[in-house]
């Protein structure tokens, strides 16, 4: 791809930012929107986790095939492709009729949503070839989720109360529209040297990972683990991660490349993604339960109460880039970490949901904690991989973020559902709910602790010397694979593969 002027280039990232917003937006806004979605539609709290775990798990089963396909076929044709899949998903969850069609509904928006993110990823990165420009571009990228999340509760709550859950979609549609426009006239095409086939049995195990994980964690509160489904599905995850442990590295294009891992600051950055985003995902799904089950707030006070988690992430989040392009990943996570665990410890410890200047400082901690953890993780993910790789290494890190927030709303839920259910009934009063639910949640806020002291550790751990030389070398096996002429690659498939 030819360089680009910087005005271009600039206009670029902006048309990426887009995509990230909508799609963003559209979980922020969703989770406000939840009370009343379970009143409408007579849903459960497994019902409320599939509305949001049914778009997060085909977006994290496809976001893969998503990157490599693009990497093929061109990131411009498929990029277009998603916006227009995601914004006629919007549409149609705007009238769906039951919570089922709903569901449906939201899984088509996911497949739109895994040919933006990742794809609008890779275009930035072969569009900001220079280091410094490209983390200073992936901060702002950072920054549209924290300004997602600031506008996410506030639309979602205005909306909410004065139109109907319904209308959350729509905000999608406008944006959708001209963003496929601004693409086909602006952003340049661009595909990667060395295309990668496709892997048709690997993206059928990976779904068969996630989904099985996904659904024994919702449905085995109500089933129980000795119930036949639950076994069914513990038995295809298990048997799904058995095949592709033992199905990938032996394809010469395998849909998830396991040579990435050899690299420390990858490696790092993918379960760092999985802690935080875990953390986020469950955050936001117990907190706007409970604003508006246990303590009655509209739709619209439940976004006032979020939006200063929301402000300090978005404030933070541009910083973090700035940081990362200066000072390396390391400071921008460790300051992550902290914030979050410091923030999981107010509500496990103190009961801060009782207490509303305590919840306010933990949703600060959070956001705070929150709005430095998102430029390292993009940044580490692409920036040790040669350009060829960009969709796949970025797809890897979206996957990484997908895989937490499913599992995050998957957990809280069912630990939520578990706690809360058995105790509270129609003529139980408010102040006897609040404690249920305090008490219901606090193994949540110890599971999210703990993700912040991991999302630290890590940090530390894979941000040093010694895991910048493993990337290094791990780069170099990609290198040396793409100069060696197509005989002599071939050849050496099968050492090279070799984990």
């Amino acid at each position: 791809m030819p360089e680009l002027s910087r005005r271009r280039r600039m206009l670029v990232l902006a048309i990426c930012c887009m995509s990230l917003l909508i799609v963003s937006l559209d979980n922020t806004v969703l989770n406000v929107a939840l009370p009343s979605m379970q009143k409408e539609l007579h849903a459960s709290v497994s019902g409320l986790q599939w509305t949001i775990d049914a778009y997060t798990l085909v977006l994290a089963s496809l976001l893969m095939l998503s990157g490599s396909t693009a990497d093929r076929i061109g990131r411009r044709r498929v990029f277009k492709t998603g916006l227009v899949i995601f914004t006629l998903g919007s549409a149609l969850c705007s009238v769906a009729p039951n919570l089922e069609t709903l569901v449906i509904f939201r899984m088509m928006q996911a497949i739109g949503g895994s040919m933006l993110n990742p794809v609008a990823m890779s275009i930035i990165t072969n569009t900001f070839t220079d280091p410094r420009e490209r983390a200073r571009a992936i901060g702002v990228w950072g920054g549209v989720v924290g300004l997602s999340m600031a506008a996410g509760p506030l639309v979602g709550g205005l909306l909410v109360d004065s139109v109907g859950w319904r209308s959350i979609f729509w905000v999608n549609l406008p944006i959708g529209v001209a963003a496929l426009i601004l693409t086909w006239k602006f952003v340049p095409e661009s595909r990667a040297a060395k295309a990668r086939r496709p892997d048709p049995v690997g993206q059928l195990l990976v779904i068969g990972v996630l989904a099985g994980v996904t659904s024994t964690i919702i449905e085995e509160p109500s089933a129980g683990w000795t119930s036949p489904l639950i076994i069914g599905l513990i038995c295809l995850a298990v048997l799904s991660l058995a095949g592709l442990l033992a199905y990938e590295p032996r394809r010469s294009e395998p849909l998830i490349d396991l040579r990435f891992f050899r690299s420390p600051p990858f490696s790092g950055a993918t379960m760092i993604a999985v802690c935080a985003f875990a953390a986020l995902g469950g955050f936001l799904f117990v907190n706007t339960l409970y604003l508006q089950e246990a303590r009655n707030l509209s739709a619209l006070h439940a976004g006032l109460y979020l939006l200063p988690m929301a402000a300090v992430t978005g404030v933070c989040a541009p910083l973090s880039g700035r940081l990362v392009g200066s000072r390396g990943p390391r400071p921008s996570l460790v300051v992550a970490g902290v914030g979050m665990t410091l923030s999981g410890l107010l509500f496990a410890l103190f009961d801060a949901e009782a207490h509303t200047p305590l919840l306010f400082l933990g949703y600060v901690l959070f956001g705070f904690g929150f709005g430095w953890v998102n430029a390292p993780i993009t940044n580490t993910a692409v920036s040790g991989m040669p350009r060829s790789q960009a969709g796949v290494a970025a797809a890897v890190a979206s996957t990484s973020r997908q895989i937490g927030s499913t599992l995050g709303v998957a957990v809280l839920g069912a630990v939520l559902a578990g706690g809360v259910g058995a105790s509270s009934g129609p003529g139980r009063a408010a102040a006897s709910y609040v404690h249920d639910f305090t008490d219901a949640a606090r193994p949540g806020w110890w599971i999210l602790t703990a993700c912040g002291l991991a999302v630290l550790v890590l940090g530390i751990a894979t941000s040093g010397d010694w895991a910048r030389r493993g990337a290094q070398r791990a780069a170099a096996l990609f290198e040396r694979e793409q100069e060696a002429p197509p005989a002599s690659a071939s050849a050496g498939t099968g050492s090279s593969r070799a984990l």
